[in-house]
């Protein structure tokens, strides 16, 4: 998907439409923190202390979403926007 590098939109701190400069910032979830306590003690479980415990659980993966980061050039404030449901081609912009 290609998107232009300026394009006219709604600023929302601002509050009117104006050219806004263009970025994409598609990007999947991150790992959690190792040092969680949550995962420090599945990690201490599946050690074997505690008796038997379940393993990783098999969930259901989530799409990722095509965003792009709007600077204003009027303001020079930033606002996220998604511009397709699921990711089929990752976004960029316009040469």
């Amino acid at each position: 998907m290609i998107v232009p590098k300026e394009l006219n939109a709604y600023c929302p701190s601002c509050k009117k439409h104006s050219k806004h400069k263009v970025k994409v910032s598609t990007s999947k979830a991150k790992k959690g923190r190792t040092l969680a306590w949550g995962n420090l003690r599945q990690e201490r479980k599946l050690k074997g202390y505690h008796g038997k415990v379940a393993g990783k659980k098999k969930v259901k993966k989530q799409g990722v979403r095509n965003k792009i980061m709007l600077e204003c050039l009027v303001c020079h404030k930033k606002h996220e926007r998604t511009i397709s449901g699921r990711m089929k081609k990752k976004a960029e912009t316009a040469k």
